[in-house]
């Protein structure tokens, strides 16, 4: 299974949610603040429904039949998509907490998530962010991944945090001061059983702390995680598997996709090296 747009859908959703790249948006936090032991701010409630329903609007529903057409396993017309559950925060890694900041929660909230099934049972995950007042869906990726590790997050450490480290593909949970695993990315990192949660922070900052915004790594233009193609090279070849940590990962949805130093092309090329075979 893939995780990424067609190309006729792709272009113009990324485009348009990196072109707000320069702002910084609002998700609707419900406190102001947040620690490593209470974790990062959560939406409101109003903020959700406003997601849900831009995610069910006609206009994104006529698109997401077009999605799940795409690659002719079912018409357009016959796909009727429809919008289970309610949208989901998904929150990212840190750049605050890689670099130690006291009291920085390990994540933050990027964008909210919700489920899309089709009527053959494809399914998508719709990237919602604010924007000058209004919810709107900013990105479709195939697959569930978003809401699916909320829910397995939930029932393995109750009231924690699920949270991505985008770098690796890795999905956590984290409460209680430990960070346990929720799929083979992040057991590889942290180990069946998990870590404490200075383990895990001394881990990231070994990997991403010499790529923080104003690094030598970041001015020397490998901030998108990604080496230029070598000649001959595919784009989406050649990665820098230590990733990156940028000033992108303040903002949400699809201009999230660059947070901690992932582009919006360099994480579609990892979500679709990951489910492959």
């Amino acid at each position: 299974m893939t995780r990424h747009l067609p190309r006729h859908l792709s272009r113009p959703l990324v485009r348009a949610a990196l072109a707000g790249s320069a702002l910084a948006l609002s998700l609707g936090l419900a406190a102001p603040t947040a620690s490593a032991d209470s974790g990062p701010a959560a939406p409101t409630a109003a903020s959700r429904a406003a997601a849900h329903k831009a995610a069910q609007a006609p206009k994104t529903l006529d698109t997401l039949s077009r999605f799940f057409a795409r690659e002719g396993a079912v018409s357009k017309a016959a796909a009727n998509p429809s919008i289970k559950g309610k949208a989901v925060p998904v929150y990212y890694l840190s750049p605050e907490f890689v670099a130690g900041k006291k009291g920085a929660p390990v994540a933050r909230l990027e964008f909210l998530a919700s489920k899309a099934v089709s009527s053959d049972g494809q399914k998508a995950s719709l990237w919602t962010v604010e924007r000058a007042g209004s919810w709107q869906v900013v990105n479709i990726a195939t697959g569930d991944d978003e809401t699916r590790y909320a829910r397995v997050g939930a029932e393995k450490l109750p009231g924690g945090t699920v949270f991505h480290e985008p770098q690796i593909n890795a999905w956590y949970v984290q409460g209680h001061a430990r960070v346990l695993p929720l799929d083979r990315d992040a057991v590889r990192a942290v180990g069946a059983e998990g870590t404490s949660l200075a383990a895990y922070r001394e881990r990231v900052q070994k990997a991403y702390g010499d790529k923080l915004p104003g690094s030598a790594y970041e001015k020397s233009g490998k901030a998108g995680g990604y080496d230029a193609p070598k000649p001959g090279q595919p784009s989406g070849q050649g990665q820098d598997q230590g990733g990156a940590v940028t000033v992108a990962s303040s903002l949400a949805g699809a201009g999230a996709l660059a947070a901690l130093g992932l582009s919006g092309a360099a994480l579609v090329r990892r979500r679709r090296a990951r489910h492959q075979g």
